[in-house]
């Protein structure tokens, strides 16, 4: 019971889930832009990282997204031309939903948007230049991205807690089946089944002739090892959402580093967070800037950079593409 007790206590999840809630209550003078010029902004925050006693690093979808991971145009067009043209879908995102007429549709699909997703690498190199900024400081990162690419670039996965999920793990849809399972040969063998071809890279490719299948064999539809149930995508969609003995370990680890830092010079990096899950990054970064008289907010987003005015003071503002601003800083 004590263990339990104490697994619960450092539960980093809820925690960051109940100071975003505080910070809804708490800021209510509106918001700031933050203050001087994009070039000043990188020169504090320059500093600041240099700085500072640790970092914890918030990061939403934008970061994968300035990285060239992006769900429509050239990489849709490549591996999904097909789907497009039978359903009408025109992006990744939204054809994960379509009603598929079978199941052998459904994972043919989602086996290709796991695969470009999760274990291909993204076309530029922005995590690997964040990665260098921070590299040898005690960092943190929590995430609401599901792509991996934290840990591909480099980044201790000791010190990483993907709140939302991963691409490459599956659950079963028996809830008393609290695991999850590593998918990667699954889908490696689903996108050869498909008639995808490993290139000279090692990359799975459109043969020359695009003849792919839009379907997999049924006996490769993925079922439970432990009990022959189906299994679905462990990405958090409802309750139902397993989180197993390593997303424990991971909110544990986070906890852990907040208290350990609490009072201390802490560089909150909010980075390509947008307006979806703000509980879960923005407003707790918000509200343990403002706990913390040591601490320092900065934001980076193109085009959603802001801040409450409680906290303007101590914090850095930078409306800007990612990728372009770490091209600068390192």
């Amino acid at each position: 019971m004590e263990d339990r007790n104490r697994y619960e206590q450092l539960n980093g999840y809820q925690i960051t889930i109940e100071k975003g809630i505080r910070s809804v209550r708490n800021f209510r003078r509106g918001f700031s832009y933050g203050r001087g010029s994009v070039k000043q902004n990188i020169e504090r925050l320059s500093k600041e990282i240099a700085q500072a006693d640790a970092i914890v690093i918030g990061a939403g979808a934008g970061m994968s997204t300035s990285a060239g991971f992006i769900y429509d145009g050239t990489r849709f067009e490549k591996y999904f031309f097909d789907f497009g043209e039978k359903y009408g879908i025109r992006e990744m995102y939204s054809g994960g939903f379509y009603p598929y007429p079978s199941k052998e549709i459904f994972w043919a699909y989602w086996a290709r948007y796991i695969y470009v997703n999760r274990y291909m690498n993204p076309p530029k190199n922005t995590y690997e230049m964040l990665y260098r900024l921070v590299k040898d400081k005690d960092y943190f990162v929590l995430t609401t991205n599901v792509d991996h690419c934290f840990q591909k670039a480099g980044f201790d996965k000791k010190r990483l807690f993907y709140t939302q999920g991963d691409y490459g793990l599956f659950q079963s849809t028996n809830p008393s089946v609290q695991k999850t399972y590593d998918n990667e040969s699954w889908v490696m063998e689903a996108m050869e089944a498909q008639g995808f071809i490993k290139n000279e890279d090692g990359i799975y490719d459109v043969p020359q002739d695009r003849s792919i299948k839009m379907e997999i064999p049924t006996q490769l539809i993925p079922k439970c090892p432990d009990d022959g149930s189906d299994l679905t995508t462990n990405l958090r969609a409802d309750d139902s959402f397993v989180e197993d003995a390593g997303w424990h370990k991971a909110s544990n680890a986070y906890a852990e580093f907040l208290n350990r830092y609490e009072n201390l010079r802490v560089l909150y990096l909010e980075i390509g967070v947008g307006a979806n899950t703000p509980v879960i990054i923005k407003y707790p970064f918000w509200q343990m800037t403002a706990d913390n008289e040591n601490a320092t907010y900065a934001c980076i987003n193109y085009g959603e950079s802001c801040c409450p005015k409680e906290i303007e003071d101590r914090s850095i503002c930078i409306d800007a593409d990612i990728d372009a601003l770490l091209k600068q800083m390192k």
